[in-house]
């Protein structure tokens, strides 16, 4: 029914609050693409996040470069 090897059914309890509030902020309808607009927003966090506190990617920023900046950035 749709599903690709990368893909599993889950039956898992789900805040149907947040459930409809990111919902709402992804603009999305369904509570599949929201879940998986969720964890893709997740990952895309996570690589930026590397990335930000990276040293090679901050080397030409004086802000970023002080590692108390880079890390209230994310607190």
């Amino acid at each position: 029914t749709g599903y690709t090897r990368d893909m599993t059914k889950k039956l898992i309890d789900i805040d149907e609050d947040k459930l409809n509030e990111v919902r709402s902020l992804l603009g999305v309808t369904t509570a599949k693409a929201t879940v998986n607009g969720a964890l893709d927003e997740v990952i895309a966090l996570a690589a930026r996040r590397r990335a930000l506190l990276d040293d090679a990617t901050v080397a030409g920023s004086a802000d970023l470069a002080d590692d108390e900046k880079r890390r209230a950035a994310w607190a």
